[in-house]
């Protein structure tokens, strides 16, 4: 069983190799240890800080297998973003050229550089390693920051965004960037993504091109990646998109990956779960709920099959409620997997 719970300063080792292994372009997860640690300690102050309101608290979640304790995956929720440092993103949208007197009339697309989503919230650094990706267990890691949400919604602004990794070869090349490299930064794609993510964003302001840009003047291969997902990155997309998120024009700047936003009202695991109180026995039934325990800082969320009685009592085994670290009359949230 899977278990999803907040990071310790023991997990250091695993979320290091969760970056190692998650690959070019994953910009929340850079390799390095001092970043890493800082993030870790920063997620366990967040969980214990009393908050009214969303701010710059991050919440850093890992999956673990419950047989073997091992920690298999990772994913975040940052309460807010922009406030301190900038938030850069391009807005894709369209103008018109047109002159009567000619008979001419121009559609072009254009990226136009903003910060859309300061004071939003962030789900990111969803990684599983490639072996524990079957059955629900990338559903679990993924919804359960929404549980988490559905729960502690003070803790959070009122729209939740992921920015998607974008297209990108096997060695880091990106299409969009080279476009944007030989022209204005002179820097690899995989060394302006690591500076991103160790928080050095100053060279964006610095470099980045302040007018829009139009899209027809790009390269071809620029030009047919605007709006795409990295191929490891569709499974994450569809569950979002199934959760109601959707893009409204925003891409990375680096690899022009889509960013994706849901009211947080309206994300389905949030509008269909539910509280139970707990009850302890067995029972027959073979339908999964993935299901939290309502906590914060001991906070837990597992997939297991459930029943919910006619009192509107969940029953669950003995070794789901262990999982959880839930008794008898303590409440849960859940939400039905088809």
């Amino acid at each position: 069983m899977l278990i999803i719970r907040p990071i310790t300063c023991a997990d250091y080792p695993a979320l290091m190799q969760c970056a190692e292994a998650s690959g070019h372009g994953f910009t929340s997860l850079p390799i390095n240890e001092d970043l890493l640690r800082g993030r870790i300690q920063h997620s366990q102050a967040s969980f214990n800080a009393r908050v009214t309101s969303p701010g710059q608290e991050s919440y850093l979640l890992v999956a673990v297998d419950s047989d073997t304790n091992q920690v298999v995956g990772t994913t975040a929720i940052e309460a807010t973003v922009g406030l301190d440092v900038p938030f850069y993103n391009y807005h894709l949208s369209t103008v018109t050229h047109a002159s009567r007197q000619l008979g001419v009339h121009n559609i072009v697309k254009v990226l136009t550089l903003g910060n859309q989503y300061t004071g939003e919230t962030e789900l990111c650094s969803l990684f599983l390693l490639p072996e524990w990706r079957q059955g629900l267990n990338g559903r679990l890691l993924s919804k359960s920051r929404f549980l988490l949400m559905a729960d502690h919604r003070h803790r959070f602004a009122e729209v939740a965004f992921a920015e998607m990794r974008g297209v990108s070869d096997e060695v880091g090349n990106s299409p969009f960037w080279q476009w944007l490299k030989e022209h204005f930064f002179s820097i690899d794609f995989t060394y302006a993504d690591y500076l991103t993510g160790i928080g050095r964003k100053g060279f964006i302001a610095d470099l980045m091109p302040k007018l829009p840009i139009y899209v027809n003047l790009l390269s071809k291969e620029a030009q047919a990646v605007i709006g795409q997902v990295h191929v490891n990155t569709r499974p994450a997309l569809q569950l979002l998109q199934q959760e109601g998120f959707c893009c409204r024009g925003y891409v990375d700047i680096f690899d022009a990956g889509p960013s994706v936003e849901c009211d947080v009202r309206n994300i389905e695991t949030v509008r269909h779960s539910q509280r139970c109180r707990v009850e302890i026995g067995q029972h027959t039934s073979e339908r999964c709920y993935l299901v939290s325990n309502c906590q914060l800082a001991g906070f837990r969320a597992v997939a297991a099959p459930l029943a919910v009685n006619a009192q509107g009592q969940v029953v669950m085994t003995e070794d789901v409620a262990a999982a959880l670290n839930v008794d008898v009359g303590d409440e849960v949230r859940l939400v039905a997997q088809s």
